[in-house]
């Protein structure tokens, strides 16, 4: 048996380096594929509208065309009868091409057929498509954040930010903490204790990092504080890394009380001293409750020097009645292109 040649030192890091070289040139490959399908397809949707709008094209005509065009590009696939109908959709939703072709052509076919169904208006269109070109949002998780209604929530804990910390960190504080979060993918019930939730919370960390939006990373939980000889235990420390400072969270399974911010001043010193860095920014604690008022919230911040936020967290939530009867559910969506899901592909 031939012996085989020693490969040469640098030989496994040049593979590696090859490897990374190669699926970068694939994911940029798929990309222009994918931005030319979606200028395709806003093209021919344009068109559609203009010739309804000037002939009266009926229903009839978009069945003779997607059949004209399956016989005329047997190998492609997306011209069905009812991706005609989203094309139209898409191009009367988005009348600037320019928008279009600089921002959409960023997501795949499928994120617009989100967005188109589950979004009425076009102000929030474009936001969850900014979001979920900024944060790469598969699709699934696009919808998810559509049906938790992630826009109305973003920025609405009661916080302090603004006078405890500087800006541009004060908004981006701001906008990093919901009111309120959801963490009925726990499946526990209302009644559910604090440690309960807290051990459900980081046996789902992958969920609950999702809930808790962009650039939270975990470090741990009833992480040990000694202070004077005495032991303390944080429920809950994540790192932010956009913010680039520790996010302390406590739970509270009742109300929120003011003299809960006392014991999570108390956790934000003890962080600061002891183990933030001189490259860290100031540590932020969030106060998760059942309930909370909210004037009793921000009167309890009022004195506050520390940078707090208190919001509520949902064990148990359903989507509003008029969400649930106006818009289909992803499931709902893929069951009625069953016969074209093949065709909305490249």
């Amino acid at each position: 048996m031939p012996e085989i040649a020693p490969l040469p030192a640098d030989y496994a890091a040049w593979l590696a380096d090859l490897k990374t070289r190669i699926h970068g040139a694939q994911q940029r490959a798929t990309l222009a594929v994918n931005r030319e399908l979606v200028l395709l397809y806003w093209q021919i949707g344009r068109d559609i509208l203009e010739r309804q709008g000037r002939e009266g094209w009926g229903a009839k005509v978009i069945e003779r065309l997607a059949q004209d065009l399956r016989n005329a590009f047997p190998d492609m696939k997306g011209f069905s009868p009812r991706n005609l109908k989203y094309m139209r959709g898409f191009a009367e939703a988005w009348p600037d091409g320019e928008f279009v072709q600089e921002v959409l052509a960023q997501l795949p076919w499928y994120h617009q057929l989100a967005l188109l169904d589950k979004l009425k208006s076009a102000d929030e269109r474009r936001w969850y498509a900014a979001k979920a070109i900024e944060h790469n949002w598969s699709r699934n998780v696009l919808v998810m954040q559509i049906e938790t209604r992630l826009l109305a929530r973003q920025g609405q804990a009661v916080t302090n930010f603004p006078l405890a910390l500087p800006k541009p960190q004060s908004d981006l504080a701001r906008e990093s903490l919901k009111d309120p979060y959801r963490f009925d993918f726990l499946g526990l019930s209302d009644e559910a204790q604090e440690r309960e939730i807290e051990h459900a919370l980081v046996k789902h960390v992958t969920e609950f990092l999702l809930e808790l939006g962009a650039g939270f990373a975990y470090v741990g939980r009833q992480v040990l504080l000694t202070v004077g000889g005495d032991e303390f235990f944080i429920d809950l420390l994540f790192y932010h890394l956009k913010l680039r400072c520790f996010v302390v969270i406590e739970l509270k399974a009742g109300a929120f009380k003011p003299e809960h911010l006392g014991q999570l001043g108390f956790y934000l010193t003890a962080i600061d001293r002891d183990m933030k860095s001189a490259h860290d920014n100031p540590t932020i604690g969030l106060l998760l409750c059942k309930t909370r008022n909210k004037v009793v919230a921000e009167y309890a911040l009022g004195d506050k020097t520390q940078p707090m936020g208190i919001a509520e967290y949902r064990l148990v939530e359903s989507l509003p009645a008029e969400l649930q009867t106006s818009l289909p559910s992803i499931e709902q969506i893929e069951r009625a292109l069953a016969g074209d899901v093949d065709d909305e592909q490249p």
